[in-house]
């Protein structure tokens, strides 16, 4: 089985995921269509002082289908226009009017971001060295520096800041600074 991407309306991921797994299983295609994703990473970030976690999706406006082609390379005829007459699907990724299957590579890259564990958060305000930021939470509030190191497997960020006119490292949660 190979993937292919569908473009659909945007914010309907998820929408068209569900409705197309309904229609694979209603009409017996489970043979040839796979995985049906729609590949989400966790996002923390700080509001009005209060964290939260949401969802964000890494490719807004696409939905990864893994197809069986048939003898001729070709998506069979009934799989095509159960795809195609889905609310909310555009269009098959691809060139002149033909679909265009994902490269290996791209595929892998793709999978490994979809299959990563939930429990995995990522930062939302990507930081990094030299950036200019200012302390928005705890004891350090209001406080500026300059960022020295981003820890992402541990969600913090090491800014430098001029304390007692002493250059000072501290470590922060990313959530707790802002960029300036």
């Amino acid at each position: 089985m190979q993937f292919f991407v569908l473009r659909v309306a945007s914010n309907k991921e998820d929408r068209v995921r569900e409705a197309l797994v309904r229609k694979v299983k209603i009409e017996g295609l489970e043979s040839q269509v796979g995985r049906i994703l729609v590949p989400i990473e966790r996002v923390r970030s700080m509001k009005g002082g209060v964290k939260k976690e949401s969802d964000r999706k890494l490719y807004p406006g696409y939905v990864f289908t893994e197809l069986e082609l048939d003898k001729n390379g070709m998506i069979p005829e009934k799989v095509w226009f159960m795809i195609k007459e889905t609310e909310g699907v555009g269009d098959f990724i691809g060139s002149n009017g033909k679909p265009t299957a994902m490269s290996v590579k791209d595929q892998a890259k793709m999978l490994e971001e979809a299959e990563r564990p939930a429990d995995e958060v990522s930062l939302k305000a990507e930081f990094k060295k030299d950036d200019k930021v200012k302390v928005t939470n705890g004891a350090f509030m209001n406080f500026e520096g300059m960022v020295d190191e981003v820890i992402p497997d541990k969600g913090m960020v090491r800014i430098i800041t001029t304390i007692f006119g002493r250059p000072t490292p501290l470590e922060l949660e990313y959530w707790q600074i802002e960029k300036m």
